[in-house]
């Protein structure tokens, strides 16, 4: 795991060598071990090394064709990279899976994307061509961000590392400012800096001298395994056992000590068993605790610990250990988000006891079911009879509702009976707002909104005439779990908060054979009649029952009670800053404040701690 920048097309008489420097003295938390860069005809490329495979300097980047055609800078692993290998007819100097990744384009081109399985962000120049090109993993778990403006191309691995070559202007993006007000982050392409993107995953750039190509080598719903529906129940958990399985295997290549995150939950705990199945000893596993025993989770990943004989370690925290390590997680932030800290401090730990990558269970929850909103959504299907209402009686009695009970949850129920149809596509974007418009259009300084791009992309891909349309409405759900909060919220939080202590995190969940099967699976196998069942009858010979049916659990750290004391002075010198902004309104924010304070139950915490972290960036990264 490691940093990547690079510049090409600069104009003569600039440093580009300087500019790349800077970029990846931004970069040296994600690889202490080595760094490099290479110059040549218009381009620079930089690279900062965190070593997991092939320890030895030869693995060394920006790494080198032996003809001296082709240079890559590659962030990522490649966890097939032993099996692409014995496919090539190369001189290997190296045990490295980067050797591997540019042999691989070299005999494939574009098409060595899709042989492999992994997680990666990568360049490779081509001196002979005089073309760059670069390419992000399937499912978007290494980022890259790229500017592009007057005849100059600048990439990297983190916007700040951007912000730091000098030749990205530092100006707020004010329509992703929306989509992050309305939604808690900003959804790709874009970015909260006008002109920076971040290359959506699955897809490539190639840049030559006059031109700027951009492709797509692989898409969720394009290739997702249809022959599952001709099986039964028996052999889909089979065949999902033995997926997940391999997919654990695959990701236990490494150089260095590595271990897992135990929550004590259902994903990280199967992550544990299936390692331990397939033949890992004196395993170390980490989780978060608490001394409140009703909220830990404790007991549970000690259970999953003791069955399978790891080396555990109990990070202990109370709220007092939590808000003394939240600046430093404000800090580590490359793209404001409101969440992440956890991930911060669990990585610290991690990292502190020696490990260098760890495995986790992030994405069981999207891919087998495990939110509310499967089976809302699913059983949303059962009432398409709505439709046949008119709109103003749908609209009329969602006021009503919201009129007698003043919630949240009754708020979001008008906004989806006033919606043009009751489906899927329309009611998702609405129940993953975090401030709905009719709040927002109060504290920003313009007229109109721009439209919604949650809703935008989710009926691009799953409305009448997409291909997803013939998705299970379960899949459907999945779909936009996975390309909207997780890719531009987990994921990006897990690389982030780990890389800022030079920890590599890998996801088995996120296995793209896993998930073009289990996308496939029709509803009636997946349907959640308890949390991610499928996934439990799969593999759930690993797990205690105490596990798989405990009740669900989940500490509240005392955020009110932080903002409207320990951090209220934090809180407020933010809000006001932010209320400054030419973007917003700044009285109707100031009101939004005081509300809260006043202890409005139309305004929780998080509604306003989330604004207060997005300022804190901007102002960190001295945003105009």
């Amino acid at each position: 795991m490691c940093g990547i920048a690079g510049v090409y097309g600069l104009n003569k008489g600039v440093d580009a060598n300087a500019i790349v420097s800077r970029m990846i003295l931004k970069l040296s938390h994600r690889g202490p071990d080595a760094e490099g860069t290479y110059a040549n005809d218009g381009v620079v490329l930089g690279h900062t090394r965190l070593s997991i495979i092939d320890l030895t300097a030869d693995s060394n980047q920006p790494f080198n064709s032996l003809d001296g055609r082709y240079t890559l800078v590659f962030n990522g692993e490649i966890y097939n990279y032993k099996q692409l290998r014995k496919q090539l007819t190369h001189e290997f100097i190296t045990n490295s899976d980067t050797e591997v990744v540019l042999a691989s384009f070299e005999k494939w081109g574009i098409d060595c994307c899709s042989r492999f399985n992994g997680m990666f962000a990568f360049a490779v120049w081509d001196q002979k061509e005089k073309t760059l090109f670069i390419a992000r993993d399937r499912l978007g778990i290494k980022p890259l961000y790229f500017y592009n403006a007057n005849d100059s191309f600048v990439f990297s691995s983190e916007i700040r590392s951007l912000l730091a070559s000098g030749i990205v202007p530092k100006k707020l993006n004010s329509d992703a400012l929306i989509d992050y007000m309305r939604y808690q982050t900003v959804h790709a392409p874009e970015t909260i800096i006008d002109g920076v993107e971040v290359l959506p995953p699955g897809h490539y750039i190639k840049i030559a001298e006059d031109d700027v190509v951009t492709g797509q080598y692989w898409h969720i719903i394009q290739n997702h395994k249809s022959h599952t529906l001709d099986k039964s129940r028996d052999e889909v958990k089979f065949d999902i056992r033995e997926l997940l399985k391999n997919s654990v295997k695959r990701r236990l290549v490494s150089d260095v000590p590595f271990g897992a995150f135990l929550s004590g939950g259902i994903d990280s705990s199967i992550v544990v068993g299936l390692m331990n199945e397939v033949g890992v000893n004196d395993l170390k596993t980490f989780s978060i605790t608490f001394e409140e025993e009703k909220f830990s989770e404790a007991k549970f990943a000690r259970m999953i610990a003791n069955k399978f004989g790891t080396d555990h370690q109990e990070i202990k925290l109370t709220p007092t250990d939590f808000i003394n390590e939240l600046p430093h997680a404000l800090s580590a932030m490359d793209h404001p988000s409101g969440d992440g800290p956890n991930t911060y401090i669990v990585s610290k730990a991690t990292k502190e006891a020696g490990v260098t990558m760890a495995l986790s269970g992030l994405g069981g929850d999207e891919l087998f079911a495990g939110y509310d909103i499967f089976k809302r959504s699913y059983d949303l299907e059962s009432k398409k009879y709505l439709n046949s209402f008119p709109k103003l009686i749908r609209q009329i009695g969602g006021a009503v509702l919201k009129t007698v009970k003043p919630t949240v949850a009754s708020q979001k129920i008008y906004e989806i009976l006033k919606s043009d149809y009751i489906h899927f596509e329309y009611t998702y974007p609405v129940s993953r707002q975090v401030m709905l418009d009719h709040e927002l259009i109060n504290l920003v300084s313009r007229d109109l909104l721009p439209d919604n791009v949650v809703f935008q992309q989710i009926n691009a891909q799953l409305g009448v005439g997409s291909s997803g349309i013939g998705l299970p409405i379960l899949s459907k759900v999945s779909y936009a779990e996975i390309t909207t909060y997780m890719q531009n919220v987990l994921l990006r939080d897990a690389d982030q908060m780990s890389m800022a202590h030079a920890l590599e995190v890998r996801v088995p969940f996120l296995d793209h054979e896993l998930l073009e099967y289990v996308f496939a699976i029709p509803d009636e196998f997946k349907y959640p009649i308890y949390p991610k069942k499928l996934l439990v009858e799969s593999v759930g010979d690993l797990l205690p029952p105490e596990v798989v049916h405990r009740p669900k659990m989940g500490f509240t750290f005392p955020w009110e009670h932080w903002l409207k004391n320990e951090l209220r002075t934090f809180c407020e010198e933010r809000i006001d800053s932010f209320s400054r902004r030419a973007e917003i309104n700044g009285e109707p924010v100031w009101d939004y404040w005081k509300s809260f304070l006043a202890g409005s139950t139309a305004i929780k915490w998080s509604k306003i701690w989330y604004l207060v972290v997005l300022e804190n960036w901007l102002i960190e990264n001295e945003i105009d």
